[in-house]
């Protein structure tokens, strides 16, 4: 399962996102995925389901649909807090950095409203500029890795000659604990000039810094957006960082719970919601509430935190949604569940490659792929386009 780390300093919401993402998932108890240890879970991203289009009834497998929109399964690792120096085991370093070995992908969670200081204290709103603790997360990720080659450098070279190979090879052999793969290495590599011999330590750390924005691309979310001065601490963060995601962590957490009690009518990722039952609310809670669909949901579309997710599958990691049967005619599989499964898969893969994500024994055995839809067979160089239903039909 796709894995993606939630981190940040200590007290800047990163555990309420956790919670708030992963809590909505809970009722999916049954599947062997829900719980997988005591800082990881599983929340969802998601799609729209092909039923609504097609007018038929689905029965999911691996995931689950809510009125025609499929929620599909990711694995999010609340990861220990980091605090500046963590490469050199200080805070939790030494358990942050292992936390994000596996991770896909980075939910830097920052604390918008500047109410926390570099070490994660808590401080007056407005008191710490939180354009200050985005750096300092890729910094000590590419400080652990740089300790990693550093220490077998000279080792690495002498390898690289004595056995003939490409150093991003060797490279690529001494990362790959931290699933950096050697596609990734090369991409990187070719931002650099420089033979690897005549590197500097600088050299080192540019290189890493552009293998993990290949490798583990990050998203900003911006936590804590109602409280002031957040709107414009993001506006600022826009400016200089492109892509950052308004949240509240604590707001969609208040409003999934409401849901789930059915007080109110509230999906993830929703602009809005619809109070049930207004005669149960305290006036406390209808206080807060209203407050949340003022300061959060009216101000900035949603609360941020399915967004967050949706845009770090769908964006940063470049994915789509496909959805693989067995029998085009019915879209169905063998036991005759239409639209079982949803699969993520990277844009621009083949059939083929498709076939291997469902099972290595279904892509050795691949002949030919049919679309569904049109129950017409695809070409073998067929790009799966988002929302596709694609039968695999093997020897």
């Amino acid at each position: 399962m796709l894995q993606i780390a939630v981190t940040g300093k200590p007290n800047v919401g990163k555990s309420s996102f956790f919670n708030a993402a992963t809590l909505s998932e809970a009722e999916v108890a049954a599947y062997p995925f829900t719980t997988i240890d005591a800082h990881k879970a599983v929340a969802h991203v998601t799609a729209a389901c092909p039923c609504k289009e097609l007018e038929i009834e689905c029965h999911p497998h691996n995931s689950k649909c809510q009125d025609g929109v499929r929620l599909i399964p990711v694995e999010l690792v609340d990861v220990a807090g980091l605090v500046p120096g963590a490469h050199e085991g200080r805070g939790l370093g030494n358990q942050f950095l292992d936390d994000l070995r596996q991770a896909r992908a980075f939910l830097h969670i920052i604390d918008a409203s500047g109410s926390t200081d570099e070490e994660g204290r808590p401080c007056e709103p407005g008191s710490h500029d939180p354009l200050e603790d985005v750096d300092f997360l890729q910094h000590e990720i590419t400080m652990w890795l740089y300790g990693i080659l550093k220490k077998n450098w000279d080792r690495l070279l002498r390898k690289s000659l004595s056995e003939r190979m490409d150093f991003a090879k060797v490279m690529a052999e001494q990362l790959s604990g931290t699933g950096i793969m050697l596609e990734d290495v090369l991409e990187a590599r070719r931002g650099i000039d420089k033979d690897y011999h005549h590197w500097k330590k600088d050299d080192i750390i540019d290189f890493l810094d552009a293998l993990l924005r290949i490798a583990k691309p990050m998203l900003i979310v911006a936590n804590k957006a109602d409280i002031h001065p957040a709107e414009e601490n993001i506006r600022r963060l826009k400016e200089k960082y492109g892509e950052v995601i308004p949240a509240s962590a604590a707001s969609e957490l208040a409003l999934t719970r409401a849901a789930e009690a059915g007080i109110i009518r509230y999906q993830s990722g929703d602009p809005d919601f619809e109070i049930l039952k207004k005669n149960e609310l305290s006036p406390e809670q209808e206080k807060g509430l209203l407050y949340i669909r003022e300061h959060v949901l009216e101000r900035y579309g949603s609360t941020g935190v399915q967004e967050a997710l949706n845009r770090t599958v769908y964006d940063l990691l470049d994915m789509i949604v496909a959805y693989p049967v067995e029998d085009e005619h019915k879209m169905s599989d063998q036991k005759g569940n239409i639209l079982p499964d949803a699969l993520l898969i990277p844009k621009g893969s083949k059939p083929r490659n498709m076939a291997f994500l469902i099972h290595t024994d279904i892509g050795e055995g691949f002949m030919h792929a049919m679309d569904a839809r049109s129950c017409r067979r695809v070409a073998s160089d067929y790009e799966i386009k988002d929302g596709d239903i694609i039968s695999i039909i093997c020897r």
